[in-house]
């Protein structure tokens, strides 16, 4: 079972990743693995603590920032978090999320995220920015290049 979207009908930017992984189904909540960097990211271009906020702070300074979050895949196979091993995929109804709030850009955090929304979603791919992922996985990209190529989000709040 997917999580809740955070949004409200005030939100400009969407945010989507894949699937949760492992430790946010846990947590519940999405990028709870400590060693995600989605935190971080938003905290540096936003001007706010988000990587020491709870649940509920996230979402206020999200929503007060005017930015949705939900992920890609509703339910699908995986081993383990490895978005490589997503089979089976029936997507999140995010359409009456994109179409109920003045969404300007939505951006994927990730390739995997990208592909996914691209082949379900194809109405809304000219809308679509595919961003670095900000999971460990993506080791090869430093906390500053992942925030400077995230700076985009700013474009359309």
């Amino acid at each position: 079972m997917p999580f809740a979207p955070v949004w409200d009908e005030h939100c400009r930017v969407l945010v989507l990743g894949s699937h949760p992984s492992v430790v946010s189904k846990r947590e519940g909540f999405y990028y709870m693995n400590p060693n995600n960097r989605f935190w971080a990211v938003m905290s540096a271009l936003l001007s706010a603590d988000f990587v020491s906020a709870d649940k509920e702070t996230k979402t206020r300074l999200l929503l007060d920032k005017r930015i949705a979050l939900y992920d890609v895949v509703g339910r699908c196979d995986i081993v383990g978090s490895a978005d490589a091993t997503i089979a089976n995929v029936c997507p999140t109804g995010l359409e009456s999320l994109v179409e109920g709030a003045p969404i300007r850009r939505i951006l994927l955090n990730g390739k995997t995220a990208y592909n996914l929304f691209v082949r379900h979603f194809p109405q809304y791919a000219g809308r679509a920015t595919c961003l670095p992922s900000t999971s460990s996985a993506n080791a090869r990209m430093r906390l500053d290049d992942l925030i400077e190529a995230w700076r985009i989000l700013a474009e359309y709040l």
